[in-house]
């Protein structure tokens, strides 16, 4: 009995030694498993990220592109990854998107840790001057009502191709064509004459706006953008309350320590806050706003719930 009585007293002290462990986190390189090809906007961040991360954690932090599936094959990867601090996965607004998508994504958004929001991009919308010689999204619209047109987006069930759904079907009431790229496949269309119009994030059109290649004639983040201080919002446009944004964060598996995902949180937001991070992340057309974790698990509840309505009202599927 006084055995029996032993085991049973010591097997919850047992169960929380992985968590308490955790003190002395690192003690190995970390990996983040980024869940697009070399070149996209959340590689870019990652990487970009990755040399002050490895300065305050004392060990490498490792960039590992994992591309597949929408991003679907990095989640599941670090979903069934051992949550010791040693995987992460860095994923964009497709984390939230991808459950409703698709009929088997391979994870429901609840399934991994919430880590950190890295970084914003508006969507922006884009002509080719030469093809389609619209100056505002009023124009734009206009044009789609008269003639049967197409435009690119970033991917089917991406947010640059169901904002585009919501915005011209839904609201405007605008016949278009969707026609799913990459993003910067999309960007190369439209530059080349093959599809009039771009929905994509703002990164990848930005060199070809800068140099007059493509006009941006609307972006859809509820403020203008300071990177492009002189094109309106959708909501600016006459369409009241529109914002989709493509995001881009960091998670965790389930099950990982909550105090490695706080200072896993911590060492990125004091990096995205440095002035020199900042000023680099602001050229390249992204928005910081770093939040703690709770604030975060928020935000991804609420954008998980917005674009599951999307997907459901578009008829999108991406089996």
């Amino acid at each position: 009995m006084t055995v029996a009585r032993r085991v049973f007293f010591s097997l919850p002290f047992v169960a929380v030694l992985p968590r308490l462990a955790r003190a002395d986190w690192p003690d190995r390189p970390i990996r983040i498993l980024v869940a697009f090809p070399p070149g996209a906007a959340t590689d870019v961040l990652c990487r970009a990220l990755a040399v002050p991360l490895t300065a305050a954690l004392g060990q490498p932090v490792v960039v590992e592109n994992r591309p597949g599936a929408g991003g679907n094959i990095a989640t599941v990867a670090v979903r069934r990854a051992p949550p010791d601090g040693t995987a992460f996965l860095a994923h964009s607004v497709a984390y939230a998107v991808n459950p409703g998508l698709y009929r088997n994504a391979g994870y429901e958004a609840a399934d991994l840790e919430p880590v950190a929001l890295l970084a914003s991009t508006p969507n922006v919308i884009t002509v080719n001057p030469e093809h389609l010689p619209v100056r505002t999204l009023a124009e734009l619209l206009s044009a789609a009502r008269s003639r049967p047109l197409d435009y690119g987006s970033s991917g089917t069930g991406t947010t640059t191709h169901l904002g585009m759904e919501v915005l011209l079907r839904t609201r405007a009431g605008a016949d278009v064509q969707h026609v799913p790229f990459g993003p910067a496949q999309a960007i190369t269309a439209v530059a080349g004459g093959q599809v009039p119009i771009a929905s994509t994030s703002l990164p990848p059109a930005l060199p070809l706006i800068r140099e007059g290649r493509l006009r941006a004639v609307a972006v859809t983040s509820a403020a203008r953008d300071p990177a492009l201080p002189e094109v309106p919002t959708v909501a600016e446009s006459g369409y009241p309350g529109f914002e989709a944004l493509t995001w881009f964060a960091v998670f965790a598996p389930p099950g990982t320590p909550p105090p490695v995902s706080d200072r896993m949180n911590a060492e990125i937001n004091r990096a995205l806050a440095s002035p020199e991070m900042k000023a680099r992340l602001d050229a390249l057309g992204f928005v910081t706003a770093p939040m703690d974790r709770p604030a975060f698990a928020g935000y991804l509840r609420r954008e998980v719930a917005t674009w599951a309505d999307a997907v459901r009202a578009s008829g999108a599927t991406a089996d």
